[in-house]
């Protein structure tokens, strides 16, 4: 059953070589309706911790294993009006980009360079992939 309060999700940024991936997916339903650009993501399993759930969006998204996936920051906000909205950002960075194997609700994976990311309006929720992006490099640069 699904919860009308509370949306818990986990997402992913995945940097090669100046390069983020990005997905679209076939079945928009589960991603609000929104078909644009998104970081790899998904919504938790019930009693799905939150690595395991990152960990898992990057195997049946886009084929990738066993890969360290370090939790970035969590983001809380109002669905305007709808469900709470939790969200883990998890980042990894690869030496390159590999080649995805989509999953079988992404139409579309692609690498894209971090300075030439899509328009925000091909992006799902108004480029909140880009937002998401330029939130994780601040703190990833703040680390050192």
């Amino acid at each position: 059953m699904e919860c009308r309060v509370h949306k818990l999700v986990a997402d992913v940024a995945l940097f090669a070589d100046r390069q983020v991936l990005l997905v679209r997916y076939r079945d928009a339903r589960k991603y609000d309706g929104q078909s644009g650009w998104f970081l790899p993501d998904d919504c938790l399993a019930h009693a799905e911790h939150p690595d395991a759930a990152a960990t898992r969006i990057l195997q049946e998204q886009v084929g990738l294993f066993d890969r360290e996936l370090l939790l970035n920051h969590i983001e809380s906000f109002d669905g305007d009006g709808s469900a709470w909205h939790l969200v883990f950002h998890y980042h990894a960075e690869l030496g390159e980009p590999f080649s995805v194997v989509p999953g079988s609700n992404v139409r579309d994976a692609e690498w894209f360079e971090l300075e030439a990311l899509p328009p925000r309006k091909e992006m799902a929720h108004g480029g909140w992939a880009a937002d998401v992006l330029a939130e994780v490099r601040r703190r990833l640069e703040l680390q050192g």
